[in-house]
């Protein structure tokens, strides 16, 4: 038994919060009778009709994106701005992303309409490391890479990355490049842990998330995780 709002979220047909609406509107029956009150509860073995449609349960789908640069972390965009969602026009059901990669981040990105399986990747707690690649304004030094070795402070938070890498050098470019490891979760927080020692993000791209890596997906591609795949990621995250 789940909260009714919850259920017609996961079935594909509205968002959680207009599920809600619905709800308070009258509009949404379970077994003939009315329901109102948010705090209904029901599964999918009861005959659940919004605004008149039957709501059933859809088949859980996960997928692996190559998040190009330029595209947005959303379902819907007011400036008018590509999404995530416009590379996804051939799939029959209503698919988020885990979590966001910024408008100018690239790389792996994971969506799907499982709302548990979501919240559990994106959860602090559950503290999957995510692995990427950052070229950055003026040389980093070795010093500078021990400072972040040692914590920094965010949000009123003490990040310490997982792994941190100086990988490259450029004095005709003044650029660097940096591999980083996080797992916290924060927004923006490879680019705020960059310029806490005074180097500006340029190019961000995220290698990997977990065990997931692009291989051979192009930029705009995805493929299908397998069951093994997500019940890896499931096993990484609860067993922490």
């Amino acid at each position: 038994m789940q909260r009714l709002q919850k259920l017609i979220a996961e079935a594909g047909y509205c968002s959680r919060r207009k599920a809600e609406e619905l709800i308070k509107q009258g509009k949404v029956f379970v077994n003939g009778q009315k329901i109102t009150e948010l705090g209904t509860k029901a599964s999918f073995a009861d005959e659940i009709l919004v605004d008149g449609h039957l709501i059933e349960s859809e088949e859980k789908q996960y997928f692996l994106f190559n998040k190009p640069r330029g595209v947005v972390c959303t379902t819907k965009d007011e400036k008018g701005r590509k999404t995530v969602l416009d590379f996804f026009g051939d799939v029959n059901t209503r698919i988020y992303p885990v979590g966001r990669l910024d408008y100018d981040t690239t790389g792996v990105l994971i969506l799907t309409n499982d709302g548990d399986f979501a919240n559990l990747m994106m959860h602090p707690k559950s503290e999957i490391d995510k692995f990427y690649v950052a070229k950055v304004e003026g040389i980093v030094t070795k010093e500078e890479i021990k400072v972040l070795k040692k914590g920094v402070k965010i949000e009123d938070k003490k990040i310490y990355p997982t792994r941190i890498k100086l990988k490259k050098i450029d004095k005709k470019s003044m650029t660097s490049i940096i591999e980083i490891t996080i797992h916290d979760g924060i927004n923006h927080e490879v680019k705020k842990i960059m310029k806490s020692i005074g180097h500006e993000v340029i190019k961000l791209k995220r290698e990997a998330f977990g065990f997931l890596t692009l291989g051979n997906l192009k930029s705009g591609e995805k493929r299908m995780l397998t069951h093994k795949e997500v019940k890896q990621l499931y096993n990484m995250a609860v067993n922490k």
